[in-house]
């Protein structure tokens, strides 16, 4: 559970102001009124992008020395939380849509979108972290959601009243904690042999 819970908060904090949802308003002002399909396009494009993200971080544990992981990831963590304070914004080329409809647009742009964003890095490093690849692509999904489906529904209100700068902070805080506890060698409570 506390794999969920982890990957759910680190990621939904993580996400606000990130490129992603960048895109999410985007898309929703491209395609107004398909705000659901849109939805379901980001959805898909996540939990297929975490789960193979999930996958790697689990080989990668698998297959380093557990002290040799626990300093990457524990530095890994540390460098998420840097690049959390820097502001993300589209390249013109993800801002331009198709007229392949919202759920493939969406899919494919948020998909691409993703690839080598902190958001996955991050499940990367949470898979390799903690046991459960379920738990953890659940819960970085779920941030995912968390943090785009108020952009794509009420886009414009939010973006006026949410200050997108603090929660850079606070998603830089998040990052340099968990990094810190791993190089400390905190477990989280999962025995996870001396990470």
């Amino acid at each position: 559970m506390e794999a969920l819970i982890t990957s759910f908060g680190m990621v939904a904090i993580a996400e606000i102001g990130d490129k992603t949802q960048l895109l999410s308003f985007v898309l929703a002002t491209r395609f107004r009124g398909r705000q659901w399909t849109i939805i379901a396009g980001i959805f898909a494009a996540t939990i297929v992008n975490h789960l193979f993200a999930a996958f790697v971080g689990d080989w990668v544990a698998k297959s380093l020395d557990p002290d040799l992981l626990r300093w990457i990831l524990g530095l890994s963590f540390l460098a998420f939380a840097a690049w959390a304070l820097i502001p993300d914004t589209l390249d013109e080329a993800k801002q331009n849509t198709s007229r392949h409809g919202a759920f493939l647009t969406t899919l494919v742009l948020f998909f691409l979108a993703e690839m080598g964003d902190k958001t996955q890095l991050a499940t990367v490093a949470l898979g390799a972290k903690f046991s459960s690849l379920a738990l953890v692509t659940l819960g970085t999904t779920l941030g995912m959601m968390a943090a785009n489906i108020p952009a794509v529904l009420i886009g414009d209100k939010l973006a006026q009243r949410f200050p997108l700068a603090k929660m850079r902070f606070v998603a830089a805080a998040l990052f340099a904690i968990f990094g810190v506890l791993i190089l400390l060698k905190f477990n989280f409570g999962l025995g996870l042999g001396g990470l």
